[in-house]
């Protein structure tokens, strides 16, 4: 059986209603997400075992956050207790021309003092085949920068297909080296690589050529020369993944990805999204559904690809961080059944 593991940290999501901003929101909606916890809850609805390790509090936040992954099947065993606090983060929900917005709580969280000497590895590795890891978690701080080293290290003595989502965000990297100086090393462990144009650019100086991501229209095909540098770069790379979104507004966006291995650039379906429901955890949903294509699909990449690309869409239809999709719902949307028509 393909089982999966994840690493990375759950946090309390706090949302203004509806569309309020910040300064008119006198309630907030409160659930949880993050990166590496969206995407093992979307293979383990897909029907694939999946552990998810991380550190949360011992207090009643973290009991809930583990409850809450345990309830959508994910494997919690290897979550520690500890640490001072669960992070936090605020979400202002935009529309038309207004932005989205988004403002982080996580300084000294559970898993930002995660220590590399309290997990064991080797364990968690035995029986798994796929491990997959994001830029976010090395960006927490140095400590958990060392963990995620010790964790690719195993991974890699385990003879794991390993991923990485490069996820950059500017607003954690801020204990000490930059992005690009950490990333290198952990990047080369990774036999998938999957980002945006901006992941590409702001952490190895990486762009497509001839590519206006403001614009709202996307050039898939000039996403080639990011798959050569990337793969010239990290020479255990097999496969280079972008996702593609076009920005028409806060409410409207183009959404598909491109693949490239080495010889050949795959394109994936486009989709045009509107109205956004909510598209915090878009990405998470794609790297979801890639990973499920990949392990079963035979490796047929395009297959892979387009049922990716299909299940993040239908996520932009769902509010929260998961993806709470079946394989049935995806395969329905691939099929070209766009209409949204009450299933009874």
């Amino acid at each position: 059986m393909n089982h999966c593991v994840t690493f990375g940290e759950i946090m309390l999501r706090l949302s203004t209603p509806g569309f309020d901003r910040f300064t008119q929101a006198s309630s907030f909606h409160a659930c949880y997400g993050g990166a590496e916890a969206n995407v093992a809850v979307s293979l383990s609805g897909y029907g694939l075992p999946v552990s998810f390790v991380s550190r949360v509090p011992q207090n009643d936040l973290g009991e809930v956050a583990i409850k809450t992954l345990r309830a959508h099947g994910v494997d919690t065993q290897f979550i520690q207790r500890g640490g001072e606090r669960l992070g936090i983060y605020f979400l202002e929900t935009g529309a038309s021309a207004r932005s989205s917005k988004v403002l982080y709580d996580r300084a000294h969280s559970g898993m930002a003092t995660i220590t590399p000497e309290t997990v064991d590895w080797d364990r968690i590795f035995t029986g798994a085949s796929w491990f997959h890891w994001t830029g976010i978690t090395p960006a927490l701080s140095e400590s958990a920068m060392l963990t995620m080293k010790i964790a690719l290290e195993a991974a890699t003595r385990h003879q794991l297909t390993i991923s990485v989502d490069l996820n950059y965000r500017n607003k954690l990297w801020k204990w000490g080296k930059p992005p690009e100086e950490v990333m290198q090393d952990l990047v080369s462990h990774c036999d998938i690589i999957i980002g945006n144009e901006e992941d590409a650019l702001q952490v190895f100086g990486i762009h497509p050529k001839g590519v206006d991501v403001h614009s709202g229209h996307l050039d898939a095909s000039a996403y080639e020369s990011v798959g050569i540098q990337m793969m010239e770069r990290f020479p255990r790379c097999k496969r280079v993944v972008s996702t593609l979104r076009g920005s028409i507004s806060a409410s409207h966006n183009s959404w598909s990805a491109v693949l490239w291995n080495g010889t050949t650039l795959l394109h994936g379906p486009t989709y045009q999204i509107t109205p956004i429901i909510d598209r915090v955890g878009g990405g998470d949903s794609f790297v979801g559904g890639l990973i499920y294509g990949l392990l079963t699909y035979n490796g047929d990449e395009q297959k892979a690809l387009d049922f990716g690309v299909a299940a993040s869409c239908l996520k932009h239809t769902i509010s929260g961080d998961f993806n709470l999709v079946t394989v049935e719902e995806v395969t329905k949307l691939l099929s070209g059944d766009q209409s949204g028509r009450v299933s009874r």
